[in-house]
Formats: structure tokens, C-alpha cells, sequence
């Protein structure tokens, strides 16, 4: 089971252009965004410790866009 609702995903999905997504690529789509979610998350986690602190600030999210994704 995801954690992330599938009816945000889908629009999204719709929004860049699709008209149709089937159930087994939404769930799959959905999938992804959680994995990428995910290490993005674990990478920000490290920068915020590297500076020394518990918590994650906008600057973390965008140095680790911008050097691991």
C-alpha cells in the first residue's frame, strides 16, 4: 500500500498532457514518486546533520536537487 493518494498523482499526470492513465501505471507512477521521495528525503536528512542541524530547511531541498538529482 502507498502513502501518497493516487487522485493528486493521476491529475498531475493529466496536467502534463495524458488523457487517459491506466490503474496499473498509476499505481506504478505512484511507486516511483514515493521512491524518489524517498531518497530525496534521505539526502536532504544528511545535508540538514552535515550543517549540524535537526531541521530541514528550503536550502537543503534545493543543493540536493541540484547535486544528486
Amino acid at each position: 500500500m502507498t502513502e501518497i493518494p493516487k487522485a493528486p498523482v493521476t491529475r498531475i499526470v493529466k496536467n502534463a498532457g495524458a488523457e487517459r492513465i491506466s490503474k496499473d501505471a498509476e499505481e506504478k507512477i505512484v511507486e516511483a514518486v514515493e521512491a524518489y521521495t524517498e531518497k530525496l528525503a534521505s539526502a536532504v536528512i544528511d545535508l540538514a546533520k552535515h550543517a549540524d542541524r535537526k531541521t530541514i530547511q528550503a536550502e537543503d531541498v534545493e543543493l540536493a536537487l541540484k547535486h544528486f538529482y
